[in-house]
């Protein structure tokens, strides 16, 4: 390594005390590029005039001032997704909520409309029921898997600002056809935004199908490990930029750099991570269908599920995610508690395979009313299938349902 001559000079005029906080000259000089890409985990960056300054935090230049507004590993992660969506440009955030609320309070105003899928994540749905109407903001939900489309034709008007949909929809794997809602508010005012975190980049691009914003919980799939909390939006580069300067900075749910690099570090494991994932969730899932004690299996890989060509033209494949009816809730829990290898989780996309019950869990705080209509029940269990060797889940399986 490298030290510039007049930093070696300077520092050994540097009393004891000024040593011990400035270090070394940090601009090595190298001729080499890092393999992996760098940490800059550092809260504000340094500039070498006012005028820089100036340019760089007033967006007339590039480059980085403070770290919740900008940071080369947090912009890398974001670019990264934002490219394999297919995206010009995307944001990183410290949770898929906090990627979906900035984008939504970017778009949304006072006395605005939303049109929703009626089937969301629970947290999802307690922000548009909950939180927006203080704001003045109200939600229709509608049924987007309705292949005419007819309740979300009589919903949209001139007051919808967004229509938010999930494909496949969380819990029930329902497959919205994402292009026929595109064209079907293309005279609209309304910008379509998709959650993709159950099919990843790597089965499905809404952007290229006609949505305007794509969202991810990146804590799930992107990350993959089970071991980050963090959140993406991409789109088109006006549309970011809104985001980044309306609510991104001033709501401040930041991703650190170092769990932007943990995600970038696992988003380079996805496509072989999903195959797996994929190929153990079928055959899974076809296991599952000669179940006796198993009275419904959602999984859109299966010829069985009410979409499947509608699933196998908009992602190819049918996701690492299943959905199994029980009777009721006693044998939920009795299944539940006799699993082993699948561990009682919230969470998706892990390398560990997870297993969770929406109506205490995920979707807990829905009235039971609403959960019913939506298709909830008590019996309702969500499996996320992970690497393991997809015998030993099978087998898993088995011997829990001998106790149901």
């Amino acid at each position: 390594m490298m030290l510039r001559k007049e930093w070696y000079m300077l520092s050994q005029s540097l009393r004891f005390g000024t040593q011990l906080v400035h270090g070394v000259d940090v601009k090595e000089q190298i001729s080499s590029e890092p393999l992996s890409p760098p940490i800059f985990q550092t809260s504000a960056f340094s500039f070498s005039s006012l005028e820089d300054a100036a340019a760089v935090m007033g967006g007339t230049a590039t480059g980085c001032a403070y770290s919740r507004s900008g940071n080369p590993t947090i912009r890398r992660l974001a670019a990264t997704v934002a490219r394999l969506e297919g995206a010009e440009a995307g944001l990183a955030f410290g949770s898929g909520m906090a990627a979906i609320s900035a984008a939504l309070m970017t778009l949304l105003r006072s006395g605005d409309e939303v049109v929703a899928g009626s089937v969301l994540y629970g947290t999802t749905y307690a922000l548009l029921t909950e939180m927006l109407p203080r704001f003045g903001i109200i939600t229709r939900f509608v049924d987007l898997t309705d292949p005419e489309l007819t309740e979300l034709q009589a919903a949209i008007s001139d007051r919808t600002k967004v229509v938010y949909l999930e494909s496949p929809q969380n819990p029930d794997l329902d497959i919205i056809d994402i292009k026929a809602v595109a064209r079907a508010i293309s005279g609209s005012s309304a910008a379509l935004v998709v959650d993709n975190t159950f099919a990843t980049p790597c089965l499905q691009r809404p952007l290229e199908l006609g949505a305007d914003l794509v969202v991810h919980s990146a804590t799930k799939y992107l990350g993959g490990h089970g071991d980050l909390l963090a959140g993406i939006v991409v789109g088109s580069a006006d549309m970011v930029t809104r985001i980044a300067k309306e609510s991104a900075t001033r709501l401040g749910g930041v991703i650190s750099p170092f769990v932007a690099w943990l995600c970038l570090r696992g988003i380079q494991t996805l496509g072989v991570r999903m195959e797996r994932h994929c190929s153990n969730a079928l055959k899974v899932a076809e296991f599952l269908t000669e179940c006796s004690k198993v009275q419904r299996v959602r999984y859109p890989g299966l010829t069985s599920h009410p979409q499947y060509e509608l699933a196998m033209r908009q992602m190819g494949a049918g996701g690492g995610m299943i959905t199994m009816d029980l009777a009721d809730l006693g044998e939920a829990q009795r299944f539940l508690k006799e699993l082993k290898l699948f561990h009682l989780s919230v969470s998706l996309g892990d390398t560990t395979s997870l297993a969770q019950h929406p109506a205490s869990m995920t979707h807990g705080k829905i009235d039971p009313a609403e959960r019913r209509i939506r298709g909830i029940g008590d019996g309702m269990i969500r499996l996320s299938i992970g690497l393991e060797d997809a015998d030993d889940l099978i087998e898993d399986i088995d011997v829990a349902l001998e106790h149901v």
